[in-house]
């Protein structure tokens, strides 16, 4: 039989973390080795050239566009303020006067005597990368970022909308299975990462929305409270940045799921505690999960960010046994365990031929499913 490698979720209690805080574009990079970095301390720091606004200066002036630089007060490369004039024309012994003046505050970045036009570039828009966790500055990519390493908790989910925040974890639900009353978030909420059990409904997200929360942490959710929520139906591409106030990470799949028993005991135990989120997924090639870090508590050393074996996740071997998840229809978020692997690819329904598996599902139906639907769910 060959190997199989499969992508897997990762629920530990004690894993390394590493992550890359990479510029969009050349910077400057503000840390050393060795640093010691909060979620909001900024790593990096660049500036994006802001767009141009084009003036048909000559134009407006009645002049041929070779006469232009008889009639500017500005050269290329010189500050402008909005309302400030770049170009005037006296006429009739200087009764008439006609002005240019800039619309905007930027730099001349072109004067061109063959159209007549200038063009005004727009202030630069500073752009700063921050560590997004606890920890250290294990690596420094010159002019570009860095890498930030830390130890502790690490929970990966199936699926997730925006992007990174961080806050104190806050338990709503009293077990994995309850479904939350949207009443139990209040104001002390605020900023927090909300822990609910089996499903973040809309009344539970806008309430999540309303209060202020960082973020909340679910079992499962519903498809059509997700198009509620975001006035449009999500794409299969990725998510993260969309624009929510708050990051929601559903544990399990769509629909009313209970939390794992596991992953709820592991983020109760953290309560209180400050945790680093994001919700950016991609469940195809490249696949990004999203994810909820709590480093340990006190200093953090190089030393704890040794990467043993067992803190090693970055793929699995299926075997008999192995626990999986399924990760498409009519099958999302189930969980199940692998009963045999077929070495020979089969047709399935779309009359392709593939490697597959089966399936033993925790309702006890089996299966005959994909390989490629389905992830190894690591949890310890």
């Amino acid at each position: 039989m060959g190997t199989a490698y499969t992508p897997g979720l990762t629920i530990s209690a004690d894993a390394v973390v590493r992550k890359i805080r990479r510029l969009p574009l050349k910077g400057q990079v503000l840390v050393q080795v060795g640093d010691e970095v909060e979620p909001d301390t900024v790593v990096a720091r660049t500036e994006l050239p802001g767009p141009i606004t084009t003036l048909r200066v000559a134009e407006r002036l009645g002049i041929e566009p070779r006469e232009l630089s008889k009639f500017l007060s500005k050269k290329v490369g010189d500050k402008v303020q909005a309302g400030e004039v770049i170009a005037e024309r006296r006429s009739l012994f200087g009764l008439l006067t006609s002005r240019v003046t800039s619309p905007i505050t930027g730099t001349v970045d072109f004067i061109s005597e063959a159209t007549g036009n200038i063009g005004i570039r727009h202030l630069p828009t500073p752009v700063e990368v921050t560590a997004y966790l606890r920890g250290l500055v294990t690596d420094v990519i010159p002019e570009e970022g860095a890498v930030v390493g830390t130890r502790g908790v690490f929970v990966q989910g199936i699926f997730g909308l925006s992007g990174e925040r961080h806050g104190q974890i806050a338990i709503l639900a009293k077990s994995p299975d309850e479904v939350v009353p949207e009443t139990r978030i209040s104001e002390e909420h605020k900023g927090k990462v909300l822990i609910a059990g089996a499903l973040a409904h809309w009344k539970l997200m806008e309430a999540a929305r309303e209060v202020g929360a960082a973020a909340l942490v679910t079992g499962g959710v519903l498809d059509t409270d997700i198009k509620k929520l975001l006035g449009y139906d999500i794409g299969v591409a990725i998510t993260g940045h969309e624009p929510l106030s708050f990051t929601l990470i559903v544990t399990e799949g769509f629909g009313e799921i209970a939390m794992a028993k596991r992953t709820f005991e592991l983020l109760v135990s953290q309560e209180r505690k400050e945790a680093s989120v994001n919700g950016a997924t991609q469940i195809r090639a490249g696949v990004i999960r999203p994810e909820i870090v709590v480093s340990i508590e006190g200093k953090i050393s190089m030393e704890d960010l040794q990467v043993r074996k067992q803190d090693t996740f970055a793929a699995g071997e299926l075997s008999i046994g192995t626990p999986i998840r399924l990760i498409r229809s009519p099958y999302f978020g189930v969980l199940a365990r692998v009963t045999s692997l077929p070495p020979e690819p089969q047709e399935i329904e779309t009359e392709t031929k593939t490697r597959v598996l089966e399936a033993e599902l925790v309702s006890g139906e089996k299966v005959i499913i994909p390989r490629a639907n389905v992830e190894i769910f690591h949890h310890e």
